[in-house]
């Protein structure tokens, strides 16, 4: 581990207190941040992708001590509430009794604070979030959550918690607010972009979310992740579902410096279900080390998961999926794509799907593809008259549509859609 990597900024058991402080925290989330920044100095940085050869993303190697600024976190968030169920920021949550044993019940249970380095050091210093929390046989649609950054970092957690019957669609959005954009901006003279940008201007970001699926519930969590590219992204998001109880998740990720994202749900209860949809598109320089994973753990459960991603310029992309079938896991059905397009020759891409089965009675598959865009594809359309220009963003949007046909949120879709037309014509 980096020297470099020390947390001295500040980070220590008095700001820990005085955040915990200023919100008037209960007494067992302070000891439980505690523990976690206690346990930083022995905890490891999350796991990073490694294909034969070569390790894509070494976290170590990044200056947190410069990137964390505890008492700069500055934020805009938005809420839209669907009726009947209960959607409030974290801190307003522990004001109340029910909400706040129903929080205390659930907050690290399926997220351990301490699984790794960056999942302490949040926990230690998070100071935003949301509840939401939908009661027996409520269909709750249209929960929205928007979060702008504003500061030089941000500590986000956000817990979901259905009870039996349930629904909720939850659609989540992560950008960088004018305040950020507009210090980027004048740090490089014109655009955000991170080469211009010093490294005082560097931001991070850390997203932490827990979703406890009740039996025979539903949670569908949407994602569109935009940050400006002077942003370092570490979001965990993780599920766990009781019997006959569904999980998706819907993940587009689109901005951000570098980004190490983990998506995973861990399969509990008997006949339980998760799919898991990626689309991510990198330009410039940017990074994307992205994890999907699902753990088969009881009799009859399903997953699929389906990542598209497309990278240009000099970016660089790796993908990780993994299924994993205990050996209790009867009658599972377990399917996994994942398919990258390079538009550059300077672009690097890779993917490691496996498979982990410790029950013969598995139906189960995987692939992933890394490659270009087709010339006879290309030549056909040329040959037509069509521009190259046009005809090479036509195949990419063409590229994407598998994807997109799985995003089951309108409005999601609707977004990934334009913003990947946007960035086609940038």
């Amino acid at each position: 581990m980096s020297e470099a990597t020390h947390f001295s900024a500040g980070i220590d058991v008095e700001t820990v207190e005085r955040i915990a402080e200023e919100r008037d925290e209960p007494k067992w989330l302070r000891a439980t941040r505690l523990d976690a920044l206690e346990a930083l100095s022995d905890l490891d940085y999350p796991d990073v992708i490694q294909t034969p050869g070569r390790t894509w993303t070494n976290l170590a190697d990044l200056d947190f001590e410069d990137l964390v600024a505890p008492f700069d976190q500055t934020e805009e968030k938005d809420w839209v509430v669907a009726e009947e169920a209960t959607v409030v920021p974290f801190h307003e949550a522990l004001n109340d009794d029910d909400l706040e044993a129903l929080v205390k019940e659930h907050f690290g249970s399926v997220v351990d604070p301490q699984e790794n380095r960056l999942t302490a050091l949040s926990t230690a210093l998070f100071t935003t979030g949301t509840v939401v929390y939908v009661p027996s046989q409520v269909d709750a649609e249209d929960v929205k959550i928007r979060t702008t950054m504003n500061g030089r970092s941000l500590f986000n957690y956000t817990l979901v918690v259905t009870e039996q019957n349930a629904s909720v669609t939850i659609l989540e959005r992560q950008d960088t607010g004018h305040e950020a954009r507009s210090a980027s901006n004048r740090a490089s003279g014109e655009t955000a972009s991170s080469e211009d940008a010093p490294e005082s201007e560097e931001r991070y970001y850390s997203g932490i979310v827990e979703v406890a699926a009740g039996e025979n519930s539903y949670v569908q969590y949407g994602s569109l992740q935009d940050f400006d590219q002077t942003t370092y992204n570490y979001t965990l998001k993780r599920g766990v579902t009781d019997t006959y109880a569904t999980v998706n998740w819907i993940e587009g990720n689109l901005g951000s410096r570098l980004t190490k994202t983990e998506v995973s749900t861990l399969l509990e209860g008997d006949s339980s279900e998760s799919k898991i949809v990626g689309a991510f598109f990198g330009h410039d320089d940017q990074h994307f080390d992205l994890d999907s994973k699902v753990w088969h753990r009881a009799e009859h459960t399903t997953a699929d998961l389906v990542t598209r991603g497309v990278i240009d310029d000099v970016s660089r992309s790796v993908y990780e999926g993994v299924q994993d079938v205990g050996a209790d896991a009867w009658d599972t059905n377990s399917y996994q794509r994942e398919n990258t397009l390079m538009l550059s020759d300077e672009s690097e891409a890779d993917a490691s799907p496996k498979l982990i089965i410790n029950n013969h009675d598995t139906e189960a598959s995987h692939s992933a593809t890394v490659g270009q865009i087709d010339q006879e594809d290309l030549f056909y359309m040329e040959g037509r008259a069509v521009p190259p220009e046009t005809a090479e963003n036509m195949l990419v949007e063409g590229f994407f549509v598998p994807v997109l046909e799985e995003v089951e949120v309108a409005e999601l879709r609707e977004d990934l859609e334009e913003r990947i037309h946007e960035r086609l014509r940038d």
